[in-house]
């Protein structure tokens, strides 16, 4: 499978930007459901052998994801990016795991509730000796450890990352409310970790997963905050996250007259004052909606 379009966070040299403005995660042990993805058209889908399976399936769930991967990459899938999510370091199942991620036909592999960069260096020495040295690795950092080192983990040759609210908010012993006031440190930590480190940082789930206004409040206050994507825990979600991520045309209309008036210094733009932070806001939105900037 391949990389979708766009600019984003590269691992080792040579690896192909990943961009992310949905990030759908579907039960590896459900091949019916991996096999209905080209329909829903998401940035980057992930076949979920964590939380998705039962420990009584992991076996079972691995050959049935590796299978449907490669239905998937024979011809409906193609030009699709798909992702394995494989089980944490230390468990019973990593390294089978892994094994089966780098022998098939996924892009990559998401690596779920990472606290030390030597987990990532792990996670590569396997993939390298599976032959897969250049596999996009995407990072959740879900746990108090992981938020806490996120600049860190964030800075050990991952392609993106994504933070997972509500693995973070129970390994903290907390609960989740409506307004989410409870995970905004660890989410601006994240955001910020992952911009200080050059790579793409893709927003919570929203459980609800049949609330459209819940999930578009969401949406629209992570991307505020700074996040490029959304993990998305149903099809539905995709397009709602696909909208809220990709600049509308009243958007790029507003980035283009604002560098257009602060080309010069100083400018006006719809009766506010636009000067070089500013500037670089209209170009990042220009980015998003895969224009370049003029100059």
């Amino acid at each position: 499978m391949t990389d979708g379009p766009g600019a984003g966070g590269r691992g080792p040299a040579g690896a192909a930007p990943l961009t992310v403005r949905s990030l759908l995660f579907v039960p590896g042990g459900r091949p019916d459901m991996v096999a209905k993805v080209p329909r829903w058209s998401p940035d980057v889908t992930v076949v979920d052998l964590e939380d998705a399976v039962a420990p009584g399936d992991k076996e079972r769930a691995r050959q049935a994801a590796v299978s449907a991967i490669a239905g998937l990459a024979a011809g409906p899938g193609r030009g699709l990016t798909l992702l394995i999510r494989v089980n944490p370091p230390g468990s019973p199942w990593f390294t089978a795991d892994v094994a089966a991620a780098a022998g098939s036909r996924a892009a990559g592999v998401v690596l779920p509730k990472l606290e030390d960069p030597e987990q990532v260096a792990e996670l590569r020495r396997l993939l390298a000796g599976h032959g897969r040295p250049d596999a996009v690795v995407v990072a959740g950092l879900e746990t108090a450890p992981g938020v806490a080192a996120a600049r860190a983990l964030l800075a050990s040759g991952v392609s993106a990352a994504y933070f997972g609210a509500e693995d973070y908010i129970a390994d903290l012993g907390g609960r989740r409310t409506p307004g989410g006031q409870e995970v905004l440190y660890a989410r601006s930590q994240v955001v910020l970790a992952a911009r200080l480190c050059g790579v793409p940082a893709i927003d919570q789930a929203v459980v609800a997963v049949h609330d459209e206004q819940a999930f578009a409040d969401d949406a629209a206050a992570g991307r505020s905050l700074g996040y490029t994507g959304k993990i998305c825990l149903h099809p539905q979600q995709v397009a709602r996250a696909h909208q809220v991520f990709t600049p509308s045309p009243e958007e790029v209309a507003h980035a283009r007259a604002v560098l257009a008036a602060a080309g010069s210094g100083v400018g006006v733009v719809d009766g506010e004052m636009v000067d070089e932070v500013h500037a670089k806001m209209a170009a990042a939105v220009l980015r998003r909606a895969g224009e370049q900037s003029p100059g």
